[in-house]
């Protein structure tokens, strides 16, 4: 019965491909760090529709400028988020992130059973 489920549900809603790689961690972005990932994207655009010697290179200045944003930021989120983490309130802390991440883990493709209202 889930199989055929599956196969209604497919054939109505889609099916939609499972990204390779996992979303990254994006909560501890700032508006620097976002304006430097634009400027990349954009540059890669301009890149992809004139392989030019000049958009090559403003491509690989915006993706090591995006990089050093990514980096610095970051790493001073992770530090704080450490440094909260040792305190007795972010106690509380690591097992909100525990379950979060249990949470996300979970398989959810397998149907356990089917309610059925009464007609």
């Amino acid at each position: 019965m889930a199989t055929c489920i599956r196969k209604v549900a497919s054939y109505e809603f889609g099916v939609s491909r499972e990204s390779r790689s996992e979303v990254s961690d994006t909560w501890w972005w700032n508006t620097d760090v976002q304006k430097a990932i634009n400027e990349k994207k954009d540059c890669f655009r301009r890149l992809y529709l004139d392989r030019s010697a000049d958009n090559m290179e403003k491509y690989k200045m915006a993706k090591k400028a995006a990089k050093r944003a990514v980096s610095e930021v970051g790493g001073r989120a992770y530090e704080d988020l450490y440094q909260r983490l040792d305190t007795m309130e972010g106690e509380n802390d690591i097992y909100r992130m525990a379950k979060i991440r249990e949470r996300k883990t979970r398989d959810v493709d397998q149907v356990k059973c089917i309610k059925h209202g009464a007609d």
